[in-house]
């Protein structure tokens, strides 16, 4: 899968709210009422990752999930993770 050139990240981006690109990742922050809130929104990523292969990196704050997403072995942005971004945003809420 290749790499998605800056435009097309911006694209993307435009049209995920609250997402923006650091580097070579785009992340958020995702709220939540509390920490079981939280941890459920992070156990609903794990079957859409895993069947994926594609995993994002993970902060856990108390009520707060930063996911960071980056197609490692590609060194940048794909649409695996423009995808896995879809899939979270449709799980918060």
């Amino acid at each position: 899968m290749p790499l998605l050139s800056d435009i097309e990240v911006q694209r993307e981006l435009a049209t995920l709210a609250g997402w923006a690109r650091k580097r070579d990742e785009i992340v958020k922050t995702f709220a939540f009422k509390g920490f079981p809130d939280a941890i459920d929104f992070v156990q609903k990523l794990v079957a859409p990752a895993e069947a994926m292969n594609h995993h994002p990196d993970l902060d856990i704050r108390y009520n707060k999930v930063t996911v960071r997403l980056s197609t490692h072995d590609k060194g940048g942005i794909t649409e695996k993770d423009i995808e896995l971004a879809r899939k979270a945003e449709s799980m918060a809420g």
